[in-house]
């Protein structure tokens, strides 16, 4: 029985689900590939457990999920293991035979991550600030490993969720195919507000509704400014071969700049203010038998983010509410384009992903 040791950054919904998964798959696993996972140091924001040698037991996992499911953390438990700063652990533990896994939305992870690479470890990211930061930062994450054709890194989950779109892209480039274009909607909000606006639903109550829900982040403006989309149109573009950076990328906010400043509360109220100018766009669109829809569009003449008329039966027309499409347009694939359509949203998706990514480097 093969065994591959695990670090996890990130404990929130995508890690805590990656957690589930490995136990409930664990004698799936042993079954068909004779692997078995082994969780040795699980990190939050504040702290991290680690138990390097024999991992965590399967009872101290299930109270890790038990408390942070709760709202608790890490430094709460009781010292079963050796504590340290969580990037530090990294740099120390990180080796051949482990793997590390950045579940997080932190902007600090890349320089561990590429240590660990250095050492001989793979990475497996639904982080996309590291894969955004500078071109020399991206290359090392993404480079093949020396003697291979492929990289120990996977990034799957940073766009498209569980939807296969960054293997897709790189099989296609590894093939020689040239991509003309990647456009499509990557975003499960943004997906499910335009599908609202287009059943003819004010703006404002599908936000406000989604931001109950919890459908969206605690501050509805990072979903609706597009950075998110801005992130994963740039990771789609450096895929393609193209030396670009964050200030590249167009990127049209769903709302305008005066309503930066302020609480999410005072926000949500100003909100009904732009129902009429989206009512007056969508009705406009349908009047020529189009729709709107938040795409990216990534050539090498252009990456941009922001709203698009689409036509009513054209694939992107025809998504709807949180599900994610990528059609790419290539030198085979044209005038039809290859289509990837699924799942866009919801932790175990996504986390359903990085689990294949961490089964494809073990």
């Amino acid at each position: 029985m093969k065994t591959t040791r695990l670090i996890i950054l990130g404990l929130g919904g995508v890690g805590r689900s990656l957690l589930e998964q490995i136990l409930e798959f664990r004698s799936y696993q042993a079954q068909r590939y004779g692997l078995r996972l082994e969780p040795c140091l699980l990190c939050d924001s504040g702290t991290c457990l680690a138990q390097p040698q024999g991992g965590l037991s399967e009872e101290q996992l299930r109270q890790v999920l038990s408390h942070k499911l709760s709202g608790g953390s890490l430094k709460d438990l009781p010292d079963t293991s050796s504590w340290e700063p969580p990037l530090e652990a990294v740099r120390r533990l990180a080796q051949t035979g482990w793997v590390v896994v950045d579940c997080t939305a932190s902007d600090a992870t890349a320089e561990p991550l590429i240590e660990a690479l250095s050492k001989g470890a793979g990475v497996v990211l639904a982080n996309k600030k590291p894969l955004t930061a500078d071109q020399e930062t991206y290359d090392r994450l993404t480079r093949p490993r020396s003697g291979s054709g492929l990289p120990a890194s996977r990034w799957e989950t940073t766009v498209g969720s569980g939807v296969p779109v960054i293997a897709t892209l790189n099989r296609l480039m590894a093939s020689g195919d040239e991509i003309e274009k990647i456009e499509g909607a990557t975003s499960g909000t943004l997906g499910r507000l335009m599908t609202g606006l287009q059943q003819g639903l004010p703006f404002s109550q599908i936000i406000r509704q989604a931001h109950r829900e919890g459908a969206t982040e605690p501050d509805p403006r990072e979903d609706l400014a597009g950075q998110d989309a801005a992130r994963k149109a740039l990771i789609l573009a450096r895929g393609m071969g193209l030396k670009l950076d964050m200030k590249d990328v167009e990127v049209e906010s769903l709302f305008p700049h005066q309503m930066s400043d302020g609480g999410v509360e005072a926000f949500l109220e100003a909100l009904p203010r732009l129902d009429d100018s989206y009512r007056q766009r969508c009705e406009k669109a349908s009047r020529s038998g189009r729709v709107l829809r938040y795409s990216v569009e990534v050539s090498p003449r252009r990456v941009r983010v922001g709203t698009v008329e689409t036509p009513l039966e054209s694939p992107l027309g025809r998504l709807q509410g949180a599900d994610n499409l990528v059609q790419f347009t290539t030198r085979c694939f044209t005038p039809t384009p290859l289509v990837l359509q699924g799942r866009g949203a919801g932790v175990r998706a996504t986390a359903s992903g990085v689990l294949g990514d961490i089964l494809e480097l073990a």
